[in-house]
């Protein structure tokens, strides 16, 4: 489909290479919380498994 043609617009897209380009990537950080005592009560590993398990259960009593 011609941008052009589809819009009521009329221009031309100029990519600007001094901005970012995509999503940034998000990293976290529990350090602070660490030094204030909390710790997680389920590892990573075992969090994705609760996780899938769960989807895994209510995909099969909804029909999608």
């Amino acid at each position: 489909m011609n941008w052009r043609r589809s819009s009521w617009r009329w221009g031309v897209i100029v990519f600007d290479s001094s901005k970012p380009d995509g999503t940034p990537r998000k990293l976290l950080n529990v350090e602070r919380m660490h030094s204030l005592g909390w710790q997680a009560k389920t590892s990573l590993r075992d969090g994705i498994a609760k996780a899938y398990a769960d989807f895994l259960t209510s995909a099969k009593s909804e029909s999608f």
